[in-house]
């Protein structure tokens, strides 16, 4: 197998992206105005114990904004609606519909990616974003975070695996690309138990994955509950636990993310996730020492 990704060594999905559109591709991170069951008491409270007030969208607003903001940056471009806060399908269809319709009215919005709960894609959503999925570029983001039920009801995620296995199949038997969501750093959680999620993963093969380090918020309940678990990862297992991911994964799967990106401002831990740039070139300059890239190792698991 050779390494189809030049410096990168990974099939990232800003170069897909723009092999795709032929031009570059943005992606707008949206607070669409949602909720969350495990918030609003359908399924729970509180959300998961890692999630802060926002829901995930430390950098979400509305598409004019987003647009002002990158139109500086990059001329030229297209960009993918991200509704990114809390759970963007837990709403009733009619809504969903009005909002997902009025990302794609923007001029130069090319697609949606639509971040959500396994547990929140009822029938007639699936058939919305099926429907919207044959004129429109569109991924469905799931957040899994782990395979393990055991990390599930620890983290409160309020379901258990087979319910993200569920929603896998419906939304493949609609032709609607997933992206899932991978944690590393979880409670109770050995290197084992984390390259199981990956494995998981590459088995079920998604069209993207995005992986990220546990941090810790002010005013999460993951503080107060798993002290021990502070100052969380360091940098230097989390930079060697991505790359024996991404060697283990297909080489179709686009990677999305390889590190999450805190806020400053309520940040207690791990204060390294604040320089991504850093994060990302070590990442790379692992990959360069070992002489791998995606898929280099796949064989290792079969």
């Amino acid at each position: 197998m050779e390494n189809s990704f030049g410096s990168m060594h990974y099939n990232a999905i800003g170069p897909y992206l723009q092999k795709q559109f032929g031009c570059r591709v943005a992606k707008l991170a949206i607070d669409g105005g949602f909720t969350c069951p495990n918030r609003d008491g359908t399924k729970g409270f509180g959300g998961c114990i890692y999630c802060s007030a926002d829901g995930g969208g430390h950098f979400a607003s509305n598409i004019p904004d987003q647009m002002k903001l990158l139109s500086g940056k990059w001329t030229n471009s297209k960009y993918i609606a991200y509704f990114q806060s809390y759970s963007n399908t837990f709403a009733p269809v009619d809504m969903l519909r009005q909002k997902y319709e009025e990302a794609l009215a923007f001029p130069d919005v090319a697609g949606l990616a639509i971040a959500t709960r396994p547990d929140c894609l009822p029938a007639e959503v699936i058939e919305l974003l099926s429907e919207l999925s044959q004129r429109t570029y569109l991924w469905v983001e799931l957040g899994l975070q782990s395979i393990k039920d055991a990390t599930a009801l620890r983290i409160n995620r309020g379901y258990p695996l087979t319910v993200f296995d569920d929603a896998m199949d419906r939304l493949n038997r609609a032709g609607i690309r997933t992206v899932v969501h991978l944690i590393f750093g979880l409670p109770g959680e050995s290197h084992q138990d984390m390259m199981g999620s990956v494995r998981y993963v590459a088995d079920i093969k998604p069209f993207g994955v995005k992986f990220h380090q546990l941090y810790f918020m002010e005013g999460t309940r993951i503080v107060q509950l798993y002290p021990e678990c502070l100052p969380g990862m360091e940098m230097g297992e989390y930079i060697s636990l991505v790359a024996d991911s991404i060697e283990i994964l297909p080489q179709e799967i686009t990677i999305h993310r390889i590190a999450g990106d805190p806020p400053a401002k309520g940040l207690i831990a791990p204060r390294w996730s604040l320089d991504k740039r850093s994060v990302l070139n070590a990442i790379q300059m692992e990959f360069k020492r070992r002489g791998s890239f995606q898929g280099s190792r796949t064989d290792i698991y079969q």
